[in-house]
């Protein structure tokens, strides 16, 4: 069976899809002030963590600071939880605009994906002592959906 990586596209699926999400996530003005100034690098940093995520390479982990950095970028954020619904609302918009697979085990995987990571991040964004982080320290690897009976 095909990883979430491959049946995405790829790397160029993934890219295709992270920019569609960064140009609405930079325009919208509930979640827009998380960024505080448009970084051309979160771009590459955020398909590369979704790649490696969902099966692919390890390029974020090996040289683009891994799960540590991204720690420390949402650390002192302190993202609410409008914010972080609205951050998965424009994800799931953006997977059916970059033209993502829409198969329900695909989009599955693609919701917890971003519903779990984003409440990693709020937990991570209000921390503030390492003990109050979430304890997560590595890219968590996703997979398809398992079948409940």
């Amino acid at each position: 069976m095909a990883t979430l990586f491959e049946h995405a596209g790829g790397h160029e699926g993934l890219r295709r899809f992270i920019e569609v999400f960064y140009a609405k996530f930079t325009n919208d003005p509930l979640i827009k002030p998380l960024l505080g100034h448009e970084r051309p690098e979160h771009i590459e940093h955020l398909t590369a963590f979704t790649a490696e995520t969902f099966g692919g390479p390890d390029d974020f982990s090996r040289s683009m600071g891994g799960f540590m950095h991204l720690i420390s970028v949402h650390r002192g954020l302190r993202i609410s939880e409008d914010q972080r619904q609205r951050f998965v609302d424009l994800y799931m918009e953006a997977a059916d605009e970059a033209g993502l697979p829409d198969d329900g085990p695909f989009r599955e995987a693609l919701r917890s994906h971003v519903e779990f990571g984003s409440h990693v991040a709020v937990q991570n964004s209000h921390a503030t002592t390492d003990a109050e982080l979430h304890p997560l320290r590595e890219v968590p690897m996703w997979n398809w959906p398992t079948a409940t009976e």
